[in-house]
């Protein structure tokens, strides 16, 4: 049986290509998500500033919370959308422990300033940490007092600065003038200005909070003591790191961007996985059917069932490892590709490195021939149990419909789907999205298993016209009904297409659409004031407003806050708004359904997108729990609900309530509204002119161009993962066609002999393509539109948005895609001799 695989393999060389390009580009795409995986679970960083300082005392950047109980009972963690700070008092206490020799807080924010490069703002103590201990911090000059800063000597001297002359910095709390006292050394830090302990908390917006702080031990005093110390000091109050933990202190965006490279590898992996497993066992199904005739030959000279399942799972022994290996480094090199492309877009900090490990490459080969060994044995379990004197009789006709066990699981998967379906159909908010997603697999399922019957049916119904058409059309809808399974067989990769792109390239299109409807309805500022660093202080509202012709200005602050709900985290932009509440509606129309803006007058108080109320269960006057940013858990009153969440922000607070929960507390942008008859060019020209660097006055634009930046990575992602599925399914889809044509060598050889021409067998072939490709247009569609609706619903509250160029774009190209995959071996075919084609193996 080993010789006769080995014949197999070499004499039927189209079938097994086909068999060997499913399974390479399955085991590329497994192990790019697997690599991507691999690299979110053990990603870490090496300490560099922190090198010097054994141990490092920080906040967790995880919010928290326990689901389930008794046995069940869980913990659920998600990466905080901002950098949470400990309390600066816990370094007294940690000071006081035997060990220690020195507990340093670290406060890092960012400083601007017209004449000088971006700078970092510093606490003076925070100079020991990264220098030697018995290094001086100070080239020349003295520490900074109130009113002073220290800057570091390369800076001062770029910008021609010394020491007692005056530099006039903005930081998160407004712009001042300070007095130079001194000039760091270099070692002390580059690009930094120093300031003094007291005012270091008041400056950065965050009083009385450290970053981290650095930890030094006493003579004698290892880590493992030392960190045994601290624990002990901070009472599980903050989180105590040694090694390589001390990285993630350093870069607390490490957290999130694990977090997405898990949900790449992990989520998206997974479907990629099932969808790429499926598209293999339906092209190994396809290769083994086809040799139906091969096997009943084989019963019909005395092999024995078994030893047809042996030859069978040899095949795929000799196939499926080649293909996999050969899948190995296109699959790195997409993992490679995507990790940068994650890293340019700031998805994951930089320094961080892909980590290609063994256990990717060995999932990817072995689900593959896993894969290849069960469809084969299901393939061939029919045929190689036949009678010898049956054999050859089955196989000269092919069977109408699936078997009695794939019929039953078939319904059973389109059952599920119409429920789920209809659970998505009635739920609400991001609840009715996660629903959806498990409508496209099951209805995908049942199409797969119902195949020959799905087939059928379209053959029926989509060929009525070509049977009224001419020979060729006519021949092509007596082929596609009489050959449901092969049919099936063409149509299934085309639905994967059709399904999973249109739900993934539509979701963002929905998504964007909306989004920039309601900006376009609902900003209604006459003027946007943004700062090209790193934001604008939280004085310039107050600013804008005093100038000449303004009516009204509103600092707006960006941030996240988490919720709750079915017992996981949930992630919400938010805005922190600032100045009078009443003045919000001038410059935002957010669409108040219930409740009124006013009310965000004071601190404890939130107003909610209604679709996000929705999910959480919320109404106006109810207390609702919320993380901020920096995982502060609170619970402030809802006082208004309003429509348009998704363009403007789904939370709204006072920018008192969040602004000392924020990695930095710089408003984004100020919007303005100018008063009735003001000349809006003078009144721009006013507001050019305020006092922070780098002020840019735009109109409604650039508002949409900072929400179009908030959206840009996941409209990125999406594209990316629709790019990677589609185009793996195209491939799987031309695979398929061609090894479907490359078998009918004897057909075509018997119609040429019964006199028909070469161009009615091409156009035959070519009406054959048009129906396959029609047929999983609108199958794909139907499970698309399935699936999108509720999605649509629950993010965006109204129906999906379908582009018509985009729609077009796709559905040529899979019409395109099925006449080039049927119309080249087609071609090839026709090329030999009627005579020899029709005598020559299959």
């Amino acid at each position: 049986m080993n010789g006769l695989a080995r014949a197999s393999v070499r004499f039927r060389p189209a079938s097994f290509a086909g068999t060997f390009i499913a399974l390479l580009f399955a085991a590329a795409i497994m192990t790019a998500c697997g690599t991507l995986l691999q690299t979110g679970i053990v990603a870490h960083l090496t300490p560099e500033r922190y090198a010097g300082a054994p141990v490092v005392v920080a906040a967790d950047q995880h919010a928290r919370m326990t689901v389930g109980h008794g046995e069940d009972r869980d913990e659920e963690a998600e990466p905080l959308p901002d950098r949470a700070r400990v309390d600066a008092g816990l370094a007294d206490r940690i000071a006081r422990e035997p060990g220690v020799a020195a507990a340093v807080p670290d406060v890092a924010f960012p400083v601007q300033s017209k004449a000088l490069p971006a700078l970092t703002g510093r606490d003076w103590s925070a100079t020991a940490i990264g220098t030697a201990p018995a290094a001086k911090p100070l080239a020349e000059g003295r520490a900074p007092a109130a009113g002073e800063v220290a800057l570091d000597a390369a800076t001062a001297h770029a910008a021609k600065l010394g020491t007692g002359d005056t530099v006039t910095l903005v930081t998160p709390a407004g712009t001042g003038g300070y007095r130079i006292s001194g000039l760091t050394a270099e070692g002390s830090g580059s690009a930094t200005a120093w300031f003094e302990d007291a005012a270091v908390g008041r400056l950065a917006g965050h009083q009385g909070q450290a970053d981290a702080i650095a930890v030094y031990a006493r003579t004698g005093v290892s880590t493992e003591q030392l960190a045994g110390q601290v624990e002990h000091a901070v009472g599980g109050h903050a989180l105590v790191q040694t090694g390589d933990d001390r990285g993630e202190v350093e870069h607390p965006e490490l957290a999130g961007g694990k977090e997405m490279l898990v949900g790449l590898g992990g989520s998206f992996g997974g479907i990629a996985a099932m969808t790429a497993i499926f598209v293999v066992m339906g092209t190994v199904a396809l290769a083994i059917g086809q040799r139906s005739r091969e096997i009943a030959l084989l019963r019909a000279i005395g092999a024995t069932p078994r030893q047809i399942r042996r030859t069978v799972a040899t095949e795929a022994m000799i196939v499926a490892p080649l293909a996999g290996a050969a899948g190995i480094l296109p699959g790195l090199a997409l993992a490679h590709w995507w990790f940068g492309q994650l890293a340019d877009r700031g998805a994951v900090p930089a320094g961080l490195e892909v980590s290609t490990g063994w256990i990717p490459m060995v999932s990817a080969v072995g689900a593959g021939l896993l894969g290849s060994l069960v469809a084969g044995y299901l393939a061939a379990r029919r045929p190689s149990k036949a009678r010898p004197s049956q054999a050859l009789g089955e196989a000269a006709v092919e069977r109408g419909r699936p078997g009695p066990v794939r019929t039953v699981l078939g319904v059973a998967a389109l059952a599920g789907g119409i429920v789920v379906a209809s659970l998505a159909a009635h739920a609400t908010g991001e609840d009715a999205a996660n629903i959806a997603l498990g409508v496209v697999m099951l209805f995908m399922l049942s199409v797969a298993l119902l195949g020959p019957v799905v087939a059928w049916l379209a053959a029926t119904v989509l060929g009525l016209p070509l049977r009224a058409g001419a020979a060729p059309a006519a021949l092509a809808a007596a082929n596609a009904r009489a050959n449901s399974r092969r049919l099936a067989s063409a149509i299934t990769p085309i639905v994967l297409v059709i399904a999973f792109c249109g739900t993934l390239v539509f979701m963002q299109s929905t998504i964007k659409h909306v989004s920039a409807e309601q900006v376009r309805d609902g900003v209604v500022a006459d003027q946007i004031v943004s700062g090209t660093g790193a934001g604008l202080p939280s004085t310039t509202a107050a600013e804008a407003a005093r100038v000449k012709g303004v009516d009204a200005a509103v600092g707006v602050l960006r941030t996240g806050v988490l919720y709750r709900s079915a017992g996981s985290f949930i992630g919400a932009s938010t805005l922190g708004v600032s100045g009078n509440p009443a003045d919000l509606a001038k410059v935002l129309d957010v669409g108040v359904k219930e409740g009124s803006l006013t009310g965000l007058a004071a601190n404890d108080t939130v107003a909610l997108n209604s679709l996000l109320a929705d999910t959480a269960k919320v109404s106006v006057g109810d207390r609702m729990e919320l993380w901020l940013g920096d995982g502060t858990t609170v619970h402030p009153r809802v006082v208004a609900l309003y429509e348009r969440g998704l363009g403007l922000g789904e939370v709204l607070m006072p920018r008192a309530a969040v602004a000392g929960h924020v990695s930095v507390a710089y408003d984004s942008q100020v919007l303005v509204r100018d008063m009735e008859g003001a000349d809006r060019a003078a009144v721009a020209s006013a507001l050019q002119r305020l006092d922070a660097p780098g002020v840019a006055v735009t109109d409604r634009a650039g508002y949409t161009a900072q929400v179009d930046k908030d959206l840009e990575l996941n409209a990125w992602a999406n594209r990316v993962m629709a790019a990677v599925l589609g185009g793996f399914a195209a491939v799987a889809a031309a695979n398929t066609l061609v090894m479907t044509v490359l078998d009918r060598r004897r057909e075509v050889a018997l119609l040429r002999l019964a006199g028909t021409t070469r161009r009615q067998v091409l156009g035959m072939m070519r009406w054959e393509a048009l129906l396959v490709g029609t047929a999983g247009l609108v199958i794909g569609t139907a499970i698309a539109w399935a699936t999108l609706s509720p999605i649509a619903r629950g993010l965006t509250g109204g129906a999906p948005y379908v582009p018509p160029t985009v729609a077009a774009a796709i559905a040529g190209g899979v019409l395109l895609l099925g006449l080039a995959a049927t119309g080249l071996p087609a071609r090839a075919l026709l090329r030999t001799r009627p005579i020899e084609a029709g005598a020559g193996r299959e």
